[in-house]
């Protein structure tokens, strides 16, 4: 497989719900509402650790295998997302980067 980047992700994703004809159902509203439960079975994960249990998560390769798992859900549905409403995600978020530097500066000195 050659590198992979959010361009070709996207295209195998559509090519994925096309040949299903899922293409009706991926409106902005239904991808942001199955983006939002994909976060929250990722958060359901977490949901009763302590903070150093959830530091240690990756630790178990069951609950590592689940945690992969959802994040690649919820990666899924953002980038079917920002292909249905012809968001750069990359350029979004190195424009908010910018945004949340000029708004949370670094403090001066150590």
């Amino acid at each position: 497989m050659t590198e992979l980047d959010v361009a070709r992700l996207q295209r195998r994703l559509g090519e994925f719900a096309a040949v299903r004809n899922w293409q009706p159902y991926h409106t902005p509203k239904n991808l942001a509402a199955a983006l939002s439960v994909e976060a929250s079975e990722l958060l359901e994960i977490f949901q009763w650790l302590t903070p150093e249990e959830s530091a240690r998560v990756m630790d178990d390769p069951d609950t590592a295998h689940r945690v992969t798992d959802e994040v690649a859900d919820v990666l899924a549905y953002l980038l079917q997302l920002c292909a249905v409403l012809d968001v750069d995600p990359l350029a979004a978020l190195d424009a908010k980067i910018d945004r949340n530097e000029r708004r949370f500066p670094a403090p001066d000195g150590p």
